[in-house]
């Protein structure tokens, strides 16, 4: 059995540990950003597959308590690095110390290499390892004195779908949007709707949730070639995701008022495989209508940061609540950073959820119960 740490954005854990838990997998230790767990070496290749609100799968090499540089090191070589890493390995080292004694990351960048070097150099007796072949990248994490030595089991992080183009303007991120989708509770009888959709990342999100569609199904991870995996493990793990999509009656909208973002917004969804579930449109979301349907309106409005101005996005969100409020009880999920969206809005949320886009701290506003409208109006 191995030990794994899945990251997330902060507020997501409790989502990921469900995900996780929906894997078979048993769940160890949760703290801010990760989840640990506890499973087998085909959890490898299933958590990068499956995970949709995790950020990074790490495998756990060693971990111990650690107050100097000098049992750093001692620490880090007594592992068994011969087994995990071939002789050529490329090996980066790289990460994060938080309220702890060893608080210069270089030192311990520097410290955590020369032990694994020293190390594979006994293994394989030799004086210089020339790093030519495959890359194993090393993640140290030491919190409150307490380090863990990994490696990181994802190569680029979880949240790259393959979807989405890299300039992307104002993107939300993917792994954010899943977790936004699942908290809304989309349903098939229930019209899902994101009326400033910009690249479709949230309907693109609801419907590979829907259809039971594995996030890293079209990607490839570092872990694909570590040396202590069997191939087997990969092409049973892709094979069990392929043969877990569903065929639904689920259907999602993604409309925008910007005619460029439409058009990336539908060659996104195309290169996701939902062109079947999302229909890609253009219309300004101050004057959708429900169509004599049920629906669920889930939306990251700008925030006047980077696409408009503070004033703007502020009026947007008054006139968001005017209009909304003639969508006849339909339930309304809302992600911004504006403390002040409930009474921009005019409407108290029926909850609201801490949630952090990138490192924006957010709030995700949620708009469920039953409006009396004539009550409203008074």
């Amino acid at each position: 059995m191995y030990k794994f740490a899945a990251t997330c954005l902060f507020g997501l854990e409790g989502l990921l540990g469900e995900e996780i838990d929906n894997l078979g997998y048993k769940r160890l230790d949760t703290i801010d950003g990760r989840v640990f767990f506890e499973g087998d070496d085909t959890a490898v290749a299933r958590a990068n597959i499956n995970l949709r609100t995790a950020e990074r799968l790490f495998l756990i090499v060693t971990e111990f308590d650690v107050y100097d540089f000098d049992s750093l090191y001692e620490n880090t070589k007594q592992a068994d690095w011969g087994y995990y890493l071939p002789v050529d390995a490329v090996f980066p080292v790289t990460g994060h110390s938080i309220k702890s004694k060893l608080f210069s990351v270089p030192d311990c960048q520097k410290i955590i290499k020369k032990a694994i070097s020293t190390k594979l150099g006994e293994k394989y007796k030799k004086r210089w390892l020339e790093e030519s072949g495959d890359r194993y990248k090393i993640e140290f994490f030491i919190l409150k004195d307490h380090a863990y030595i990994m490696l990181d089991c994802s190569g680029d992080s979880l949240h790259k779908r393959g979807y989405r183009p890299e300039s992307t303007t104002a993107p939300l991120r993917e792994t954010l949007a899943a977790a936004m989708v699942k908290i809304s509770r989309p349903r098939e009888n229930v019209l899902f709707w994101d009326p400033m959709c910009g690249s479709a990342t949230i309907p693109i999100e609801a419907a590979l949730i829907m259809t039971n569609t594995a996030p890293g199904l079209n990607r490839h991870f570092d872990a694909e070639k570590f040396i202590f995996l069997d191939s087997k493990v990969w092409s049973e793990a892709f094979e069990e995701a392929r043969n877990a999509i569903v065929d639904t009656q689920f259907e999602a909208y993604a409309s925008d008022i910007d005619e460029n973002a439409v058009e990336i917004a539908k060659q996104c969804v195309k290169k996701a495989g939902m062109d079947k579930v999302i229909k890609v449109f253009r219309q300004d979301a101050l004057k959708i209508t429900t169509e004599g349907r049920r629906g669920t309106i889930v939306c990251n409005p700008p925030y006047g940061e980077r696409l408009v101005t503070l004033k703007e996005a502020e009026k947007l969100y008054t006139n968001m609540g005017k209009h909304f409020a003639t969508l006849e009880n339909w339930q309304i999920y809302v992600l911004t950073n504006n403390e002040y969206f409930e009474k921009l809005f005019n409407r108290k949320a029926d909850k609201k959820r801490k949630l952090y886009n990138g490192m924006i701290p957010c709030i995700y506003y949620q708009f469920f119960k039953r409006v009396d409208r004539k009550e409203k109006e008074k």
